[in-house]
């Protein structure tokens, strides 16, 4: 149910609003809507905006009117004017004349001068032939800026054609190499896969071999490690030779250099046999 206040203002808006209606439909038959506050607030409003508009428009027809009656009777005076003093008439005119009359108000027209005297035509074809210059200089400026931009363009498609090629290649060259990742980790995991068998193996060896006895120094680690020790005695004998050589050359006193010769003799003795006992 409607409250009081909204029955009232129902009311005080509906008539404006019907005769707004029928105003603007006319003889065509007005919509059916729901009447309810609302429709009729929104109506109401949209009739007061109507009615200010058409009274915008009433005065704007008027003030055209009063101007076009201002020009009518100027050039009605002017033309009086013209009859007095040189009995000139637009009707006397030839066709040419009357053409020519026609451009002369068509310029004027063209160009909103307020009249068709040089004072009013100078000025304007003035500034009309500034815009024109100022047109050209803006096109110039803009070819300027669409050949700039024609240039990048074709640097950027040519850009875009080479990162093309580069990127089909790059994925040629990924495809490639992901082949041989997929290839070497086959391989890795059938090598992880074959070194967990002899590491398997070696230990099963190992311990075959511990429980039949055998010597750790026999293990090939440190048959590894004697061959090393004894190819360091050969290169600290390899002086000595070189110094045993240098007294075999020379006329030595036979007493000292058979002593000599014999504590070099000792010396090689036993570092040859330190080494056989590496090597057994």
């Amino acid at each position: 149910m409607w409250s009081k206040t909204e029955m009232m203002k129902i009311t005080f808006c509906t008539d404006p609003v019907a005769a707004w209606l029928k105003k603007i439909f006319g003889d065509h038959p007005i919509p059916q809507y729901e009447v309810n506050p609302r429709t009729t607030e929104i109506l109401h409003h949209l009739s007061e905006r109507n009615r200010v508009r058409d009274r915008d428009v009433h005065l704007v027809i008027e003030d055209l009117k009063q101007k076009a009656s201002e020009y009518e009777s100027e050039a009605k005076h002017l033309q009086d004017l013209l009859m007095e003093s040189v009995n000139f008439s637009p009707a006397n005119l030839s066709s040419t004349g009357s053409n020519y009359l026609n451009a002369l108000v068509d310029s004027a027209v063209a160009l909103e001068t307020k009249d068709t005297s040089l004072a009013s035509f100078i000025p304007a074809v003035n500034d009309l032939t500034s815009d024109l210059f100022r047109t050209k200089s803006k096109n110039e400026e803009i070819k300027l800026e669409l050949a700039k931009l024609e240039k990048n363009l074709t640097a950027t498609l040519v850009l875009e054609k080479c990162l093309r090629e580069d990127l089909k290649k790059a994925e040629l060259h990924l495809s490639t190499e992901r082949a041989k990742v997929d290839n070497r980790l086959q391989n890795m995991d059938f090598l992880k896969a074959k070194s967990e068998e002899f590491r398997c193996g070696i230990r099963a060896a190992e311990e075959k071999l511990s429980a039949r006895g055998m010597d750790t120094s026999l293990s090939h680690q440190s048959l590894v490690a004697l061959s090393e020790k004894l190819a360091e005695l050969k290169r600290q004998t390899i002086p000595l030779k070189k110094k045993l050589e240098s007294y075999l050359d020379l006329m030595p006193n036979p007493s000292l250099a058979q002593v000599k010769i014999e504590e070099a003799k000792r010396e090689l003795i036993f570092l040859s046999e330190k080494g056989e006992g590496c090597e057994t």
